[in-house]
């Protein structure tokens, strides 16, 4: 039960940044690092990789559910340098309130999730048991 409330919240997690990179992505070119190449391409694909994410993770079926957590762990990594960026650069995201030290503390904020995603999506630790996966993906 509690890998299956995990997985809702990264659900409404990932939904919510979606819906912002998808509606306003011109919001998040302030944050990507110079020498990321086609930064509004970039914008919108991590968009698009948090929809179909979240869609997934609401999947009661292992294997998607398995295929969820590794497209949102690569998505991770993939954002973590405009995530470094915005807190050495001081960059501020226009119409937010934003203080530097939020900036920063975001940054440990994304292993976390990265480990969140990982144990509610059975990648780690894998499960002992078979039968442990029918058990959790049940909604």
């Amino acid at each position: 039960m509690a890998r299956l409330i995990g997985r809702i919240f990264l659900a409404a997690l990932f939904m919510f940044a979606a819906f912002w990179h998808l509606v306003d992505p011109q919001l998040f070119m302030p944050i990507m690092p110079p020498w990321i190449p086609a930064p509004m391409a970039g914008i919108i694909i991590s968009g698009i990789a948090e929809l179909i994410g979240a869609m997934a993770l609401l999947i009661p079926i292992f294997d998607v559910q398995r295929a969820a957590g590794w497209i949102l762990l690569l998505l991770l990594v993939a954002v973590f340098p405009a995530n470094i960026y915005m807190a050495v650069a001081h960059v501020q995201i226009h119409g937010l309130p934003t203080k530097d030290w939020m900036s920063w503390a975001r940054l440990p904020l994304q292993p976390l999730l990265m480990l969140l995603v990982s144990w509610s999506t059975m990648i780690w630790p894998k499960p002992k048991e078979q039968g442990t996966e029918a058990d959790e993906t049940t909604p």
